[in-house]
């Protein structure tokens, strides 16, 4: 089992850039691989990035190419999400997620945290 809690959502303006965190706690950090995932209203759930279990490998979504970049510190157990140049059409609940083996399918992921919102207002 894996617990995890996202933080660093908020509401910001057009262009701006937010850091997400998302701290793991139960088995082995370092062992799974993490996703980032996100909902906007009265939409489906997306993929944004996922990065394997030593980082050596990362996926990003078409929309969020060249702005967003994951990251892992599996010291701290924490999983990142940089997002700049921030806009309207980012607005979502952010989610990280946890699986063994990388996937960009949110199926597959069978550990969630509660999410975070952010907001970007134009």
């Amino acid at each position: 089992q894996v617990q995890l809690v996202e933080s660093g959502g908020g509401l910001v303006q057009a262009g701006d850039s937010l850091r997400l965190s998302c701290a793991a706690s139960g088995r082995i950090f370092s062992t799974y691989a993490m996703g980032w995932f996100r909902q906007p209203p009265g939409k489906e759930r997306e993929f944004v990035a996922t990065i394997t279990s030593n980082g050596d490998s990362i996926f990003y979504g078409d929309s969020v190419k060249g702005r967003f970049t994951i990251s892992r510190d599996n010291a701290k157990n924490t999983v990142y999400l940089q997002m700049n140049s921030l806009k309207p059409e980012d607005t979502a609940v952010y989610f990280c997620a946890a699986r063994r083996g990388y996937s960009v399918r949110v199926r597959e992921y069978p550990y969630w945290g509660q999410g975070t919102q952010v907001t970007v207002s134009s």
